[in-house]
């Protein structure tokens, strides 16, 4: 078995007075990575180093910070090793980010951050200097939140780029940024946000609770900590929401919300997260409120059609066929009189060809995808119905279906799960399988507390005073009149 070379030096070994031995164990500890820069030299009659990771740093910010000033050093006067580590702090390296490490561990991993650290012969301290210019994509329009009006800026893969998104919202000394780092190996960096005077102290404290139960070698995506983040209805329900917006995500802080970036995606998480703002977006805010009405409407009846339509379709067709026109029961018999599976199985079948189609979409390459659409028309729109295989009727409600699951798409996970399950049930117990499976699913939710609060809210329990921006939302002259955060919904266990 392959001997794990870091196991040889502790992280917590405090630096050595001699360059030599700390730049041996620097080494050794990296395991001689390639990317990690040495550079020595002398200043003021004192050897020292300067480490660095390429690629980490930027080096025309490295230059200007670092070495043209130890070279305008190196014919000063001579000073003693800890006089001269004194003045790297106070008059000759000056930075936004200065940092006094004293233990291996903190020094490698401040170098592969992005710092550079100086030591210097005699002195048991180095001093790190933020010189980070790693490449990183530009500040984009989100692909996942588009809006018609607001910013057009949304989240980068760069922890402190998606600060300052935030910081530029919310120019308030109450906002509050913590950073600490998970992952025993990839040190990922974690900034917890919130805004002191909205936020309630006992989420805050349940929210860092979680986070130091996190036990994880590395994480790559926000979707690592999530489930840490998620009670024990998160395994189906989204206890937990997630945004690519900057301004979507102020806007939750102002309710007493907590947020946290995760450096390396562009998906922030936001806690606790209620049921129904996955019906509402930013354009619902710049908008009529009679049109952010009907908008909010349109996507209440599209998320009933897509998760009801297909069961009902099944069970009303196999054993309530009364409850429908005599023309159209007419027209569904000669449909389906030539298909060789029941209802519930052609619809099964369909479905399943549909998240197929739509998985490969998404998976190939974009040059390539538009074939998928070609392929799904001609598969399942024609050669199905002319085999004889389903029924057109079919086809028609599994593109009708399909097309209203896009209308909610942070709903979609849960949206395909619960349309199997209503199917099945509908085939099996008709209407009075799919009331009974529909009712049990929401009497689950509404027993759901997201951090205290009722994932249903303000639903269930009732908040007079947050319907205004639930379904029917209130102009802004009326919802200025009074602030209104989660912890405020009634049934939440919280103080103000």
């Amino acid at each position: 078995m392959e001997e794990n070379i870091h196991t040889k030096i502790s992280p917590d070994l405090p630096l050595d007075t001699s360059l030599d031995r700390n730049l041996k164990n620097i080494k050794t500890f990296t395991a001689g990575s390639s990317d990690i820069i040495i550079k020595t030299g002398a200043v003021c009659g004192n050897r020292i180093a300067v480490v660095t990771c390429e690629g980490m740093a930027g080096t025309g910010t490295l230059a200007e910070l670092v070495y043209s000033k130890l070279n305008a050093l190196s014919n000063v006067e001579m000073l003693p090793p800890d006089e001269l580590m004194s003045r790297f702090f106070g008059v000759y390296l000056i930075a936004a980010e200065q940092l006094n490490l004293t233990a291996l561990g903190d020094l490698v991993l401040k170098v592969q951050s992005g710092f550079a650290a100086v030591l210097v012969e005699g002195c048991t301290t180095a001093i790190g200097i933020g010189v980070q210019g790693y490449k990183s994509r530009g500040i984009d329009e989100p692909s996942s939140e588009l809006n018609v009006r607001g910013s057009r800026e949304g989240f980068v893969e760069v922890i402190r780029t998606n600060m300052s998104l935030i910081r530029r919202r919310i120019k308030s000394p109450t906002l509050v940024f913590e950073m600490q780092t998970l992952g025993d190996r990839s040190n990922t960096d974690i900034c917890l946000c919130y805004i002191s005077d909205k936020v309630s102290p006992k989420l805050l404290e349940n929210v860092k609770r979680r986070l130091k139960s996190v036990k994880l070698n590395t994480i790559l995506e926000s979707g690592y900590i999530q489930p840490y983040l998620e009670g024990k209805g998160g395994w189906f329900f989204s206890e937990c929401g997630t945004s690519e917006r900057p301004d979507t995500f102020a806007a939750k802080l102002y309710e007493g919300r907590v947020g946290i970036l995760v450096d390396g995606t562009p998906f922030a998480l936001i806690v606790p997260h209620l049921f129904i703002e996955s019906f509402q977006t930013l354009d619902d805010y710049t908008q009529k409120p009679f049109y952010a009405f009907f908008i909010r409407l349109v996507r209440v009846i599209a998320y009933l059609i897509t998760l009801f339509l297909p069961g009902a379709y099944v069970a009303i067709a196999s054993y309530n066929p009364e409850m429908l026109p005599s023309a159209l029961i007419l027209n569904l018999a000669a449909a389906e009189q030539t298909a060789p599976f029941s209802l519930m199985v052609e619809c099964l079948f369909i479905h399943f060809m549909y998240e197929i189609l739509r998985e490969a979409g998404i998976r190939l390459p974009r040059p390539i995808g538009h074939a998928i659409g070609v392929v799904g028309g001609l598969v399942i729109g024609d050669i199905t119905v002319s085999a004889g295989l389903v029924g057109a009727p079919m086809v028609l409600i599994v593109a009708l279906s399909g097309l209203c699951s896009f209308v909610v798409p942070t709903m979609y996970e849960k949206i395909v799960v619960l349309r199997f399950m209503y199917i099945i049930a509908g085939g099996l117990f008709g209407l009075y399988g799919l009331v009974i499976a529909a009712g049990a699913v929401l009497v689950k939710m509404c027993s759901l507390n997201t951090y205290g609060i009722p994932y249903m809210a303000p639903i269930s329990p009732f908040s007079p005073k947050a319907m205004r921006d639930m379904l029917v939302r209130a102009g802004w002259k009326k919802m200025a009149k009074g602030d209104v955060t989660v912890q405020s919904l009634n049934g939440a266990d919280y103080e103000q």
